[in-house]
């Protein structure tokens, strides 16, 4: 069996790569969308219907499951993978974003963070070792380091102090980590805000650790589309050609395709589920509003060209009906949907890769999605920690 963090690269077109990594729980063909099961389930799915539709990979959240029901626990139950009965990879993100959401009940210093969760006020401090010792407990196959996530309007200074924080925590991580100790991989996390140079200076930093893999972070924290691509333009193709490169808590389709333009490997988002249960459904034909009063006598599949089991067995009438009931079904196969569509626009991105047709892929996608849900991005790894999650 390939030793994990071996990745390797079958095609090119352009930038956009298609690519194999290897993990401790098997492989993952890249381009990747990675369904987010924050505390350890994706919202309204099992682990059977994520397999039928074809996910190689999801994502968890080390802030939420510190908290509830604890990393202890679950490595006492033989971690997250059997916790979840999930025998395929698993990606966690260390918290960085969370805490950082937290900016009103939090205190960041070199040693780390202190913040109070969100469920009961109680007092609870991150250090990078910290974050790496839950992150061994729940056994992921990629552990993400510690990162201070800097929000959108930051001015230079700050951000460049911010970056320097983050490499030193960095270094923190992955001292306590031997490289593939337990078949862990850890990927670094590239800051910087909105400026060019510090994206650079920042992944200058990383390289001299160095990981298994680099992360795009600091994006979709309410950057406008054009500032968001200026900088993942930038910086995607920087990064090492050798090593898997994954844009954090991104995107619509159309972000999904910009950062695969721009050579990025790996994507996670909330988005899919967190629409599905708002009845927003993205199809090959564009968005489909469940709700409007249209689909009422609608006896057609929600897409015609879609095979998820949704779209084979019900309605548009009769997936009107249980979002309009409120009835819990309706949140499953309507994130059943959402999560196949983006599933499958990554298929099609590794295909188009192999055939050189990624650019004519992207151009059909901007047809139908244009700049659509600019404003939607929000979620995935780095997610606001509210009530109610992706």
């Amino acid at each position: 069996m390939p030793v994990p963090g071996r990745f390797t690269i079958h095609a090119r077109d352009g930038k956009a790569r298609r690519a194999t990594l290897h993990t401790a729980h098997g492989e993952i063909q890249t381009p990747v969308f990675m369904p987010v099961g924050t505390q350890g389930s994706v919202k309204a799915v099992g682990p059977d219907d994520l397999l039928q539709a074809g996910s190689q990979i999801i994502l968890g959240n080390t802030y939420h499951l510190y908290l509830r029901p604890g990393d202890e626990l679950v490595a006492r139950r033989g971690g997250l993978h059997r916790f979840m009965s999930w025998d395929k990879p698993i990606l966690t993100d260390s918290g960085g974003f969370q805490v950082f959401s937290l900016s009103t009940i939090r205190k960041i210093s070199e040693k780390g963070v202190e913040f109070r969760s969100y469920l009961d006020g109680s007092k609870h401090f991150f250090s990078p070792e910290k974050a790496i010792s839950i992150q061994q407990n729940l056994g992921s196959d990629i552990m993400m380091v510690l990162d201070e996530c800097v929000g959108y309007g930051a001015d230079r200074e700050y951000t460049a102090r911010s970056l320097e924080r983050t490499t030193r925590w960095a270094r923190r991580c992955r001292e306590v980590h031997t490289p593939g100790a337990d078949g862990q991989l850890m990927f670094g996390i590239i800051q910087g805000g909105f400026h060019e140079d510090l994206r650079e200076e920042s992944l200058g930093q990383l390289l001299e650790i160095p990981f298994e893999g680099y992360a795009i972070g600091g994006l979709s924290v309410g950057e406008s589309t054009e500032d968001m691509y200026r900088i993942l333009n930038h910086i995607g193709p920087r990064m090492p050609e050798e090593k898997p490169r994954y844009l954090m808590g991104v995107g619509t389709p159309m972000d999904i395709l910009e950062g695969i333009e721009s050579g990025v490997d790996m994507f996670d988002c909330v988005l899919p589920t967190r629409n599905a249960r708002n009845g927003t459904l993205f199809t090959s034909q564009g968005k489909v509003n469940i709700k409007r009063a249209e689909f009422r006598e609608d006896d057609g599949p929600l897409d015609p060209n879609c095979q998820c089991y949704t779209c084979r067995n019900f309605s548009r009438a009769y997936l009107r009906h249980l979002y309009t009931a409120r009835e819990i079904l309706s949140y499953r196969l309507n994130s059943l949907h959402n999560i196949a569509f983006f599933l499958e626009l990554a298929r099609q991105a590794r295909e188009a890769i192999e055939g050189g047709r990624f650019a004519e892929l992207k151009a059909h996608y901007q047809g139908i999605y244009g700049t659509d849900g600019r404003n939607q991005r929000k979620g995935g790894a780095h997610h606001k920690p509210k009530r109610r999650f992706g």
